[in-house]
Formats: C-alpha cells, sequence, structure tokens
C-alpha cells in the first residue's frame, strides 16, 4: 500500500524541478554559460535569500537579474548606488502635491526598493548611510518611514553586485550587511567557447526576447515547498559543525581557521546552509536533505561570513581556501539506524 504522505511529497518535488529547470532554460536563452552563477541566484531566490554578486564589470551581473524579472514575470527595479545618493531615493519621501481643492498635501512617493526583484547595482559605491537603508527590507520585509510601515510583497529578493577590483571610492560592506545575504556568488571570467555564442547575441541585429514562464505566486508556493523539506539529525548535525568549524577555537576548526580567521560564521550561516541543501534535495529528486546537499552550498553561504586575519590577508589565504579546509578535515556524520 502506497503512503499518500510520500506520493505528495514527490510530486511537489517533480512540480520544483519542472518549475525551475523552465526558469532556468529561459534565462539561459539570454545569459551565455555561467551555469553555476543561475543555479546559484534561483537556489537562493527559492529559498527566500538575498544574493551578493561579485566580478569585474562586462561579465553580465545586471544582465541575469534583469533576465530572471523578465521570466517571472515579476515587478523589477533597479537601484545604480553612487557615493551621493540618500536613504530617500532608496525606501521613498513623502513630496508635496497639490490637492483637487486648489490646496497641497504631503503624499508618499515609494522608492524603487519597493519591488518583487531588486536590483541593487554596484552596492559599494553607496555610503555606509545608504547600505544602512536596505537592512529592515532585506531582514524584516518591511520599510519603516516616519510612522508609516511598508509590507513588502513577497517574494522579495535583493540581488547586489559589486566590483572586487576598485578600492577608489567605495565603501565596504560591513559584517552585519553581508550576513543579510543567503549567498555570496563570484562571478568568472567566461569560458573559451562561450565567446563566440555571447558576440553573436550581442552584436548581431536578432535581441533576445524572453517570455515569462512563472509568476510570484509560484514562487511563493516553491518556497513553500522547500521549508517543507525534512532535514535529518545527521544532516543537521553537519551544518552546525560545519559552521563551528569556521569558528577559531572551536572543536571542529582546522589548523588553518585556527591560524587565519579572525571571525568565523554566525548561526545564520546555519540557516542559510539547510535553506540552500533543501532546494539542492529537491532538485535532486529528494525529499529529505542529505550531507552533500549541504556541502554543495558550504562556498556560497560561507565565503561571505568568514573574516581573515592580518595573516591570512597578507599570505593571500581566500576565504574559499578555509571553506575547503572545512569540509575537507570534517568528518560526516552517519545516518541512524531506523
Amino acid at each position: 500500500m502506497t503512503d499518500p504522505n510520500a506520493d505528495a511529497a514527490r510530486a511537489d518535488a517533480q512540480r520544483f524541478r519542472e518549475t525551475y529547470e523552465s526558469i532556468r532554460a529561459e534565462v539561459s536563452r539570454r545569459m551565455v554559460g555561467q551555469a553555476d552563477v543561475i543555479e546559484g541566484v534561483l537556489t537562493a531566490l527559492l529559498a527566500g535569500g538575498h544574493v551578493l554578486l561579485e566580478g569585474v564589470p562586462g561579465l553580465g551581473k545586471t544582465m541575469l537579474v534583469s533576465s530572471l524579472g523578465e521570466a517571472l514575470k515579476l515587478s523589477f527595479s533597479r537601484i545604480q548606488f553612487t557615493p551621493d545618493m540618500m536613504p530617500a531615493d532608496v525606501r521613498g519621501t513623502s513630496v508635496l502635491v497639490e490637492s483637487e481643492g486648489g490646496g497641497h498635501e504631503l503624499q508618499f512617493e515609494q522608492g524603487p526598493i519597493v519591488a518583487n526583484l531588486v536590483l541593487a547595482d554596484e552596492i559599494n559605491r553607496a555610503t555606509p548611510k545608504t547600505q544602512s537603508a536596505l537592512l529592515e527590507a532585506m531582514q524584516e520585509r518591511q520599510l519603516t518611514i516616519g510612522r508609516r510601515t511598508i509590507k513588502l510583497e513577497e517574494p522579495f529578493c535583493v540581488m547586489a553586485t559589486q566590483n572586487p577590483v576598485e578600492q577608489e571610492g567605495t565603501y565596504p560592506l560591513p559584517e552585519a550587511q553581508l550576513d543579510r545575504f543567503l549567498f555570496k556568488l563570484v562571478v568568472g571570467y567566461p569560458e573559451e567557447g562561450d565567446y563566440r555564442e555571447i558576440l553573436r547575441r550581442t552584436t548581431g541585429e536578432q535581441e533576445v526576447e524572453l517570455s515569462s514562464v512563472s509568476n510570484a505566486e509560484t514562487i511563493n508556493a516553491m518556497r513553500s515547498t522547500v521549508r517543507q523539506v525534512p532535514v535529518p539529525e545527521h544532516a543537521e548535525d553537519y551544518a552546525i559543525r560545519l559552521v563551528m568549524g569556521t569558528q577559531p577555537g572551536s572543536a571542529y576548526a582546522p589548523e588553518l581557521v585556527n591560524r587565519y580567521v579572525s571571525l568565523g560564521s554566525s548561526p545564520r550561516g546555519a540557516q542559510a546552509l539547510l535553506l540552500g541543501a533543501k532546494v539542492k534535495a529537491l532538485l535532486a529528486g529528494r525529499f529529505a536533505v542529505a550531507t552533500e546537499d549541504i556541502a554543495a552550498v558550504a562556498r556560497p553561504v560561507l565565503r561571505h561570513r568568514v573574516l581573515l586575519g592580518f595573516e591570512g590577508l597578507s599570505e593571500g589565504v581566500t576565504t574559499d581556501q578555509v571553506v575547503d579546509e572545512v569540509l575537507a578535515k570534517l568528518p560526516v556524520p552517519q545516518e541512524a539506524a531506523g
């Protein structure tokens, strides 16, 4: 006799994979290569988190996010950050308008942060005061302006870009701001074989038009499916120990961490590991998280939550190397016998 709950879970996972693949395929009609980045952006969106995209100019970061907005039929806005931008330019402000009776009244004009999908372009060019305008929206899904509180409509996702090379005129994001991004994705140069296709798509007469293959209601339903994926105790233990492995002085920290790391991941890192792993499990056709799902999202989840000390920076150690070392040295817990 079949289990109705198991059948329903399999059906949910199948619908999830089919919708995910249709979105990925549509975005890939415009984006050439960058398969890992596209997968990472979709994983974070479906897990209910925000994404920080880091890469030099010209690699398609802005195109990726705008293409995703088209494929999902979501309200989309772009904020081009500059040093002279003020918090009101992000959140909105009250303006004086003429009323029907000939008088004047204050009317609130909402800012570009009020959208389903927000592209925060070159976020490290904004001052800390303006960067902090994103904090409440990203964490609380709401804006507070004077006595007014605006609930942001779900799905809500901030995808920010930054250039890792330029230092002059930029303001590096503080740890509190970085911790609010579920993933940090590194956008690298295209493969040699991708250049020809990039040139053909961008220098010819034909412009790729994307179709809407999903919508806000479907994305919210997929997020609900993600939350329902169970996490076995041994997988939960693995996520906890993986985060503790980035913390100097912990029982699970390898020598590399104790020597070069100043601060490790907070508990938000463990939350992000499990949410990302739930998406990975569904894409693999399973309705339960496995340790390999957690390991698969370790780099994008933890690379921006590890702060290197002076010795690590001077010796050229990267946070990816730290995460890889923790993964290599951490024993994988075995599933308890049923």
